[in-house]
């Protein structure tokens, strides 16, 4: 991965959180950042007992199962250090901020621990023009990089590229003619 600068300034820290499920009482088994210069940093989240919430379609998805992250996840405090460490008074950015912001307030409270960072919904930085562009970026981005599977660095690092991309390309006219 190339640091050098992009041409319409620093691509900015983007962060994903793969969970447990899809809604009410599921919480974060994997948290994965890139930050500016593309340095990548992804870990699991060992859940404490009584996290028990388990949706068999997210484990289809993201390929984690509970074994898996009882062996090798780490505990939410030493995760949530890690990220205050990493990301101190960083503004970080994800895609599904609702989401998100709820799995990393979860995994923080366990900690006993606040973010020493900023979350911020990526949206704000594509724009109005690219909004229309950016599903279709992003599957392009995935595909060039070949993922098959969703992972929290992986997608942390498509979305990072995606809006890469689209600061590249000029906006189209929503418009192809006038009358």
């Amino acid at each position: 991965m190339s640091s050098a600068p992009h041409p319409f300034g620093p691509l900015p820290c983007v962060i994903d959180v793969e969970a447990s499920g899809f809604g009410r009482g599921s919480y974060p088994i994997e948290v994965g950042f890139v930050m500016p210069d593309g340095e990548a940093v992804c870990t699991l989240v060992r859940p404490p007992a009584h996290w028990t919430h388990w949706d068999g379609r997210a484990e289809r998805l993201h390929g984690l199962n509970r074994e898996l992250l009882e062996q090798r996840g780490r505990d939410p405090e030493e995760v949530a250090r890690l990220l205050n460490e990493r990301l101190r008074g960083c503004t970080v950015y994800c895609d599904g901020w609702a989401h998100d912001y709820t799995w990393l307030a979860m995994l923080f409270e366990e900690a006993g621990l606040h973010p020493a960072f900023t979350l911020r919904h990526l949206h704000e930085l594509i724009g109005e023009d690219n909004a229309p562009r950016w599903d279709h970026t992003c599957a392009e981005v995935r595909a060039n990089l070949q993922l098959t599977r969703h992972r929290a660095s992986s997608d942390a690092r498509v979305l990072q590229l995606a809006l890469g991309q689209l600061r590249q390309q000029p906006a189209t006219a929503g418009a192809t003619g006038a009358a």
